[in-house]
């Protein structure tokens, strides 16, 4: 109970962010826009859960432990048989495909790829420098599969452009 305690506060932050800092500014956009950032916003905050959450209650012990160093040997887990290497290599490229997917739909001008990879590599960037604050490995194979995600994401974007734009522009004439 305890734990879920830290869960909670986190996620009231992030609803309380969406409600009364995103919410009105994306609203008066447009309903595409609404959509299109809430689904952004909402794809962040699970990112954020699975990567790093607990934040704000770990914040008064970030420092008591020693900072791991980032794992600086690519795909070294299947050299050395540790972990269900597969299974990780595929979730991460999994995590980051949304990003892809819906990061050039939040730009008014649609992103190219080499935009959308360059935001998605330095939201995984992020994440991997500040995970060892939170007591979680970071490693470069997470950087590397999580760009891989990002872009295979946009291709997936490029592919349904024209049933994504449909359900905008219907969104956008209501």
């Amino acid at each position: 109970m305890k734990y879920l305690i830290k869960y909670f506060i986190d996620f009231a932050v992030l609803v309380f962010l969406y409600a009364f800092v995103f919410f009105g500014k994306w609203r008066a956009q447009g309903r595409d826009r609404l959509l299109v950032n809430t689904l952004m916003y909402a794809y962040l905050s699970l990112v954020l859960y699975f990567t790093m959450m607990p934040v704000i209650a770990s914040i008064p012990f970030m420092l008591d432990h020693p900072y791991k160093p980032m794992n600086m040997v690519p795909f070294i887990d299947v050299s050395l048989g540790r972990g269900d290497f597969f299974r990780q290599v595929l979730l991460n490229i999994i995590m980051t495909m949304p990003f892809g997917f819906l990061f050039p739909l939040t730009r008014d001008k649609r992103a190219k790829f080499g935009v959308t990879v360059f935001f998605c590599f330095l939201m995984s960037l992020g994440i991997e420098l500040l995970q060892p604050f939170f007591d979680r490995s970071s490693d470069i194979t997470d950087l590397i599969t999580n760009v891989i995600g990002g872009a295979l994401g946009y291709c997936l974007c490029v592919v349904f452009k024209p049933v994504t734009f449909w359900i905008l522009a219907r969104l956008k004439a209501r």
